[in-house]
């Protein structure tokens, strides 16, 4: 029986056609490889898939993480849990899962002083749940409120709330930096009524919530908003000094501490212009 002769350059084009772009690329030395080594058709197309599906999963990814807008480089891994003992890393390890809180569109909370690590771990967390699957938007308080007034004014704020709900996880930080405007942070209530038990919210503060008074235009507001956070609701509270300001006199008693290695001490002594 005369076996039909494939055309590469067809059956790439073919490939391209079905946007398969690593079967593409891969499959003339995975094909090279099976007809040398006798592999059954099924080897081969199921190499091929697999390659296919990882580097497609691989790209989402990517995109997804971009679009994010989250702070580069602020993972769990690079968090030092020992400067905020209160945050249980088997804890937040098992948030980055995702799937039970965030099908239920339940919230967190991250209440602490200022540079306390609650964007880091917030911004961790965010990046983790991206690594399994899941879509994140990063922003400050302010300027979200700032993206939704401006939706406001131009009678689009109802599709810019419902752009926010492809989102898994809406990650807000520092929302104690905003001040209540009965024309602005109203649409911050708006936008936590929205996902109220349909999305979930991840909010840092500086302030408890006895001072979130100062961010929605009245006391009703607040009640309602805090109420709606807190009801299907995990809260770290992260008491501890400034992250920032330890790990800044950490770094500046090794370096007022350093001593010389002993060839670069002979180094020194060695310079001709001391």
């Amino acid at each position: 029986m005369n076996v039909p002769v494939t055309d590469p350059a067809r059956l790439s084009l073919m490939l391209g056609e079905l946007r398969l772009p690593m079967i593409t690329r891969l499959w003339p030395e995975f094909a090279e490889r099976a007809d040398k080594e006798g592999w059954p058709a099924t080897r081969l197309l199921s190499a091929l898939v697999e390659h296919e599906l990882a580097d497609r999963s691989r790209r989402r990814i990517e995109r997804h993480r971009t679009e994010s807008h989250l702070p580069l480089g602020k993972t769990l891994e690079c968090f030092d849990f020992s400067m905020v003992p209160m945050l249980s890393k088997p804890h937040l390890q098992a948030l980055a899962a995702g799937d039970a809180w965030l099908e239920k569109g339940a919230n967190l909370l991250l209440f602490g002083p200022p540079g306390a690590g609650k964007s880091h771990a917030a911004a961790g967390l965010g990046h983790a749940l991206i690594d399994a699957g899941y879509r994140v938007f990063f922003t400050r308080a302010d300027e979200l409120v700032q993206r939704l007034q401006l939706a406001r004014q131009s009678l689009q704020l109802t599709s810019a709330i419902n752009k926010l709900d492809r989102f898994d996880l809406l990650i807000v930080d520092d929302i104690s930096y905003v001040r209540k405007d009965q024309a602005e942070t109203s649409v911050l209530f708006e936008l936590i009524a929205q996902r109220y038990e349909h999305r979930s919210i991840l909010i840092t503060a500086n302030q408890p919530f006895s001072e979130w008074n100062s961010v929605f235009p009245d006391p009703a507001m607040t009640i309602a908003a805090i109420d709606r956070l807190v009801h299907h609701a995990t809260v770290f509270e992260l008491n501890v000094e400034s992250y920032r300001r330890r790990t800044a006199q950490a770094n500046a008693f090794e370096r007022d501490n350093y001593v010389s290695p002993p060839d670069a001490q002979r180094q020194l002594s060695d310079n001709p212009f001391d």
